[in-house]
């Protein structure tokens, strides 16, 4: 589906684990984002020019899932197929066990100390044959300095991380990414937001019933009134508008699966 400019992949989490296992077992690197209006209004229709993005492109491709409630939806009246909500926080436990049995590396990049710390713990517990190469935590002159982000992105590979998990948020992980994914040497880079904040117990999720109705936004708004105000209030409005010219495109790719068939 494409969604002002964007290309969301209709899928189901089983589909997103094969490619995971395939990914890590070689071929080219995978970054998986998620897609949700505030994606919408950072990259919805917005030219690889004013991302100030590398001209070369870059050897990763993208995985874009339905994240946001309202995706979801569209997607479901396109295909008349009831696909499921993927979120960063509900794959992440999944990737990590994959990981684990795989033997794949996992570094971390954005968060604090103290969730680096909680994180740990809960590998530790959860995950006891994981490989955690490293924890980077660089503040907002690391990200937004060219030369500093791909000093990190250095750091990354030598580490030899297999896996990056990229809190750093919208837009900055998914820019980040694509600038310096393949200076990491990572064979699988996550822009997944808080999930590493929901897993450390940082931050707590919306209960159930929120997340069942798509109203984990509004939970999210009244934990954080002062942070997410704009984003939900001011600029979601407009992205839903964006949303409903979404359309469907078949896929290009044989070797995946046709989208808006079957919600594997």
């Amino acid at each position: 589906m494409i969604v002002a400019g964007t290309r969301v992949d209709l899928c189901g989490s089983p589909h997103v684990l094969d490619m995971v296992r395939d990914r890590l077992a070689g071929g080219k690197p995978l970054a998986i984002g998620s897609v949700n209006l505030d994606h919408i209004h950072h990259f919805g229709g917005i030219e690889r020019s004013r991302l100030n993005l590398p001209d070369e492109r870059p050897t990763h491709e993208w995985l874009l899932l339905a994240d946001g409630q309202p995706i979801v939806d569209r997607a479901n009246d396109l295909t008349g197929t009831k696909w499921p909500r993927l979120t960063g926080s509900d794959l992440l436990p999944d990737i990590l066990r994959v990981a684990e049995t795989m033997g794949s590396s996992v570094g971390f990049v954005g968060g604090t100390p103290r969730v680096h710390e909680l994180l740990g713990k809960r590998l530790r517990r959860d995950y006891p044959a994981i490989d955690v190469v490293g924890y980077w935590e660089p503040d907002r002159t690391t990200v937004e300095s060219p030369t500093l982000a791909r000093e990190m992105a250095e750091q990354v590979r030598t580490a030899g991380a297999d896996i990056v998990v990229v809190s750093l948020g919208k837009p900055t992980q998914e820019l980040w990414i694509e600038q310096f994914g393949d200076v990491t040497g990572a064979r699988l880079l996550l822009a997944f937001g808080a999930a590493a904040d929901f897993m450390a117990g940082e931050v707590s999720r919306a209960p159930h019933f929120f997340s069942e109705h798509g109203l984990e936004w509004l939970f999210r708004l009244a934990m954080e009134p002062r942070r997410l105000a704009r984003r939900y209030v001011v600029q979601g409005p407009e992205a839903w508008f964006r949303l409903r010219g979404a359309y469907l495109v078949a896929d290009s790719d044989p070797s995946t699966e046709k989208k808006g068939t079957t919600a594997r």
